[in-house]
């Protein structure tokens, strides 16, 4: 035990220390500086872990929260310049992979897609809603482009100016494709009655940030979805858990669902995957 014990205090503080460097930043906008300390960041985090971070001591978990705030603040910023940036083309939806982590959003919309379909048996969706969209929507692109050819995908963010950003994307899209994707300015706590129109609600990983505010996220859709509705969540496992919170499956379960599937992946995929299924009553 000891071993596990020495590594996971290793990184914890290697982990402390790049947050205090991180708080100490003036922007967190792109840059070199930012860049690399980000990069630092995700490299102590994705390999496997004997860390447990349900299990850290107080001072270490108001570390880690305000870490996941100032990740979730760097990834806007990141996704406001690249938004700005492809939108400069005739056609932004060509120059996707000029965004550094496009790829990853690729494998982890097919993942999704994947379990979606394994552990929804007959699932055939129409109507689809992304909570939590930001101004680079990759995950419904992809989605609707390569995976769900008939849905319609309904996309919310509390942030009017990340809704103009994404729409500026699918400038001279392909019609049909460009018809299939609406953008809405909204804080999902109040939709109520246009959940239960949807087959699946995906909840992106940043919709709630503290486990309190994700659990209320969570009981909020079971209390709205259509019953037999799958719900898609983003989660994270081990020290992956510095950079995105952590879902619990008891939340999703008080929340009203089955929880059918549950993947943490191995590879350059950070977030882990929750299938569910609004119980019938």
């Amino acid at each position: 035990m000891e071993a596990p014990n020495q590594e996971v205090a290793a990184l914890v503080e290697k982990i402390a220390g790049l947050h205090a460097a991180i708080s100490k930043l003036p922007s967190l906008s792109p840059s070199a500086e930012v860049d690399a300390l980000f990069t630092d960041l995700v490299t102590a985090c994705v390999p496997a872990s004997p860390v447990d971070v349900a299990k850290l001591g107080p001072e270490a978990q108001a570390m880690r929260e305000e870490l996941i705030r100032l990740c979730s603040a760097a990834e806007g910023h990141l996704e406001a310049h690249y938004a700005d940036m492809l939108a400069a083309f005739d056609s932004p939806l060509d120059h996707l992979a000029r965004f550094p982590y496009y790829g990853n959003y690729v494998n982890l919309s097919k993942l999704e897609y994947d379990l979606l379909v394994r552990y929804v048996p007959g699932i055939a969706p129409t109507r689809v809603a992304f909570v939590g969209s930001g101004p680079l929507p990759f995950s419904s692109l992809v989605l609707a482009a390569h995976h769900l050819p008939d849905a319609v995908f309904d996309n919310y963010d509390r942030c009017g100016a990340a809704n103009e950003r994404a729409r500026r994307l699918f400038r001279g899209a392909d019609e049909g494709l460009g018809a299939r994707m609406a953008f809405h300015t909204a804080d999902v706590a109040t939709l109520t009655g246009e959940l239960g129109a949807y087959d699946v609600v995906f909840l992106a990983a940043l919709v709630g940030m503290a486990a309190e505010e994700k659990a209320e996220v969570i009981a909020h859709l079971g209390a709205h979805m259509a019953d037999g509705a799958a719900l898609v969540v983003r989660s994270a496992h081990g020290a992956r858990g510095f950079l995105y919170p952590i879902v619990d499956l008891e939340d999703i379960r008080r929340g009203g669902f089955d929880v059918l599937a549950v993947y943490h992946p191995d590879d350059e995929v950070i977030n882990s995957v929750i299938v569910a299924r609004k119980a019938d009553p």
